[in-house]
């Protein structure tokens, strides 16, 4: 699959709906899955193939490790099937987790998308360290 790339900012309607970009519903396909991040107060969308991939390595780990990181990730997920006009209905317990209520971002994140309250976002990109960026990148040798 291409990079999932680009920041998007839409609003979510009455009903809970929200159109989702469309060069990023190309690369994601029909339908999809949000689940709740594991590293931020954000929503994580993953194509079908990156579902797959990701629920058979979580399938490999012990039941030991695997508990947490199944109830977390699966018993909050849903799959979702863009409308004609390319809205999708995010559940009221994602919208809750993630704050969202109506100012969002959505971003391309290689290889999977975020959702994000525009605030939260907002807040995120302002406390990034720049030099931390740069010295993990040039570990990466760019």
């Amino acid at each position: 699959m291409t990079s999932l790339m680009g920041t998007y900012y839409h609003n979510i309607d009455a009903k809970g709906r929200v159109n989702f970009p469309t060069k990023l519903r190309e690369l994601m396909g029909v339908s999809f899955y949000i689940t709740k991040s594991i590293d931020s107060p954000c929503l994580t969308v993953y194509s079908q193939d990156e579902w797959i991939k990701l629920s058979e390595k979580i399938a490999a780990l012990p039941a030991s490790k695997s508990g947490k990181i199944k109830r977390w990730l699966f018993s909050g997920a849903c799959e979702v099937t863009p409308d004609k006009q390319g809205r999708i209905l995010l559940p009221q317990d994602l919208r809750a987790f993630a704050g969202l209520e109506k100012d969002i971002v959505v971003i391309g994140a290689n290889d999977k998308a975020e959702i994000w309250d525009k605030v939260r976002w907002d807040e995120m990109n302002s406390s990034i360290d720049m030099d931390d960026l740069l010295e993990t990148m040039s570990e990466l040798g760019f």
